[in-house]
């Protein structure tokens, strides 16, 4: 990695011990309910698998504490609820069954969706007689153990207030922004996504010291009252929640701040995912991006991607591509070594002065695959040093004038080997 950071590391937060109760405001902790020793329910395979792939995607791959990786099953009088808890996430769905018997179950969540994903196609029949977990469909059967569900931590229950986005914007705004959340676990706080209600709009944003990117989508407060709040949840968990809800009409979320666990809530129809925030102060990257770029090519996005991913064959890992912008056009250049190098030129409309930048190819792809337009802009901002180019300010180019751009990508250049 380059060691030109687009703003100085923040300072990482102290993490805290999970405790196993919920927030006030906007949990209440389930009351015990009575175990039952017999359970019975049929429900359709199609169904049943779903839901539980849903319910495991969040337990983590190990646990200290085997329960963690238990899948929690509760029967009522005519659905069945599904959910998994590690006291960081959790999931929750609901599916409608024919129960024959109401009461609770424990079993271990990825072996559950192993078994879940390969039934054949029949109805699932579910039981629990005693000690063991009952699982038929057609001609197959599976006996399980089950786990003690009265070890099982309290599941926090979600409150009715928060507010609204469309979940198709939802899920598009995580996969543009997720992508450039840090990685690297020595500083927590920018391994997230920063969600920032306003009051007619909601903005992720996301860094890894070397680009950001932020998209805006609209933000129905609803009934919440909320209309300035801010979460910063760990990327990996939105990266499931954008996927879960894709496909959702509106996705509520629920914002709980203050005390030792803030929390947040993402909820549609018969799915619920919550996540306890990362801690931490956020660094203040949105002042980082211009108000105008005076230099800028507008390229054929999809000529861009091409051109960037057949010359950087030739790279080594970690290195970087050549742009060199001219009247002209734009030409690509890649040394990786005296064995191999590569060049190609393409169409390119250039505003303002020939600038020469020195970019990641995987960075820039990431930026391009966020910017859903046949063309694409890169803005060259200055620097006081000459030697020392700007961040590249990537957004799609439209027709007309449309404001501000709802998805901005700022890149930070690498020094140019001179």
């Amino acid at each position: 990695m380059s060691s030109n950071h687009l703003f100085i590391d923040p300072d990482s937060p102290t993490p805290t011990d999970p405790p196993g109760t919920g927030v006030r405001g906007l949990w209440q902790d389930e009351s015990p309910q009575q175990k039952g020793t017999h359970v019975r329910f049929e429900v359709n395979r199609d169904v049943f698998s779903e839901a539980v792939s849903f319910a495991v995607k969040l337990l983590p791959q190990r646990t200290t504490l085997p329960i963690l990786g238990g899948v929690l099953i509760e029967a009522g009088d005519d659905s069945v609820t599904l959910s998994a808890f590690d006291y960081e996430s959790s999931a929750r769905t609901t599916i409608g069954a024919a129960v024959g018997e109401p009461g609770r179950a424990l079993v271990s969540g990825r072996l559950l969706a192993d078994i879940a994903s390969r039934l054949p196609a029949a109805p699932v029949e579910f039981s629990v007689d005693g000690g063991r977990v009952s699982i038929r469909c057609g001609a197959g059967r599976f006996t399980l153990l089950p786990m003690p569900v009265e070890e099982y931590p309290a599941l926090p229950e979600l409150a009715a207030a928060g507010g609204l986005v469309p979940g198709e914007l939802l899920a598009d705004a995580i996969g543009q922004v997720v992508v450039a959340a840090s990685r690297d676990d020595v500083t927590p706080v920018i391994t997230g996504v920063q969600l920032e209600v306003g009051e007619n709009s909601l903005s992720l944003v996301a860094t890894d010291r070397y680009r950001v990117a932020i998209r805006d989508i609209p933000w129905d407060s609803a009934d919440s009252g909320i209309v300035e709040a801010t979460a910063l949840v760990p990327a990996r968990v939105l990266a499931e929640i954008g996927k879960t809800f894709a496909h959702a009409k509106t996705v509520r979320i629920a914002i709980a701040e203050g005390g030792d666990r803030e929390l947040i809530a993402f909820s549609a129809e018969d799915k619920a995912v919550t996540s306890l925030l990362i801690k931490g102060n956020y660094p203040p990257v949105k002042r980082l991006f211009p108000q105008s770029v005076e230099d800028y090519a507008v390229l054929s996005t999809s000529d861009l991607v091409d051109a960037v991913r057949r010359v950087s064959l030739v790279l080594e890992r970690e290195a970087a591509l050549r742009f060199s912008f001219s009247p002209d056009g734009l030409t690509l250049e890649a040394a990786g070594g005296e064995q191999a190098q590569a060049s190609e030129s393409i169409d390119a409309v250039l505003t303002g002065e020939e600038t020469v930048v020195s970019l990641k190819p995987q960075f820039l792809i990431d930026a391009l695959g966020g910017v859903h337009s046949e063309f694409v802009r890169l803005g060259f901002t200055r620097t006081d040093n000459p030697n020392k180019p700007g961040p590249v300010l990537i957004t799609a180019q439209t027709s007309g004038d449309t404001g501000p751009s709802s998805f901005r990508y700022l890149l930070q250049p690498n020094l140019l080997l001179r």
